[in-house]
């Protein structure tokens, strides 16, 4: 079994990490990443266990390799880039994408291949250049043909990741799993990147009523959409994030805090910002979701680090 990591950030390299054991793994990652990896190994700790993992990296694909499976772990505003540069390898491969937002199989569907819907819910964070630390695990990874039904290379997918010691299952409905996952990342991830305060702070009422309206909001466009939520109401899903998700990922800082640290662009336009711009489509209002949009858009535009003043 021959699998290639495309866009291999924190989440990328951990699973590179762990499949390497199994099987033939190539991750693919920016320049600084790549040489840090071939120089001192990569280190993972935490939740997926602790070890060094050595398996081939580079920032690009060698000429002519077909792999059995392509897995797409970059963030969301990467992947068309993605698709476009990596086409050839893609064009009929099976691909998984685990990415946050809505929109990406799409993308690796319009690019020529063949799209496997996937929902990870776990906190990756960055301890160097070559070590990441896993620091929640909120539920297992699911996998499903996008945009339904399961198949014997879902199930194959499936069995992989289980035999590298990662939680997987199948999921026949993943476009549902995946408008679940949005609206757990578009109802904490900007408000704990501009709050820059961990996710467990957001269930205090000031947080929360914010948050209330961001999830009705996005009910309303699923609905609109055809999606069929895991929950019937709006009120059922916000008490299982006020009740479960929140206490299982209280301490973790948002991916989007991360990014805007850093400088670098967010994937707000595949979250709330796709809900959004699927509510104007369909005519929708959205404000909470837009203003939330624009909020992380000012930010990102003065390029400095989020989070609380130290002054």
């Amino acid at each position: 079994m021959k699998v290639l990591i495309l866009g291999a950030g924190a989440v990328g390299l951990s699973i590179a990490a762990k499949l390497s054991k199994v099987c033939e793994v190539r991750a693919v990652a920016r320049p600084r990443v790549a040489k840090a990896v071939e120089k001192e190994a990569f280190r993972l700790t935490g939740r997926w266990g602790e070890g060094e993992y050595r398996f081939p990296i580079g920032d690009s694909v060698p000429a002519g390799e077909r792999y059995d499976y392509a897995i797409l772990t970059s963030k969301a505003v990467d992947t068309r880039a993605i698709c476009a540069c990596h086409s050839e390898v893609l064009r009929g491969t099976e691909t998984v994408s685990l990415q946050n937002g809505i929109g990406n199989e799409e993308l690796i569907a319009s690019s020529g291949g063949k799209a496997i819907g996937g929902m990870i819910i776990t906190g990756f964070e960055w301890r160097g250049d070559a070590a990441v630390h896993v620091s929640v695990e909120a539920g297992p990874i699911k996998l499903g043909r996008f945009p339904e039904g399961i198949d014997e290379r879902v199930l194959s997918a499936v069995e992989l990741f289980r035999g590298a010691g990662m939680r997987a299952e199948g999921s026949p409905a993943i476009r549902s799993e995946l408008w679940a996952k949005t609206l757990y990342n578009c109802a904490l991830n900007p408000l704990g990147a501009l709050m820059g305060v961990p996710y467990g702070r957001l269930a205090e009422a000031s947080a929360w009523r914010i948050i209330e309206s961001v999830v009705r909001e996005g009910f309303a466009v699923a609905a609109a959409e055809g999606v069929a939520l895991p929950w019937a109401r709006p009120e059922d899903y916000l008490s299982y994030l006020r009740d479960a998700q929140i206490p299982s990922t209280a301490e973790h800082h948002s991916s989007m805090l991360q990014d805007l640290s850093r400088g670098r662009a967010t994937e707000i336009d595949f979250l709330n910002g796709a809900i959004a711009a699927r509510g104007a489509a369909l005519g929708i209002a959205t404000p909470v979701n837009s203003c939330l949009v624009d909020l992380v858009r000012f930010r990102e535009s003065l390029g400095r680090p989020a989070g609380p003043s130290t002054s």
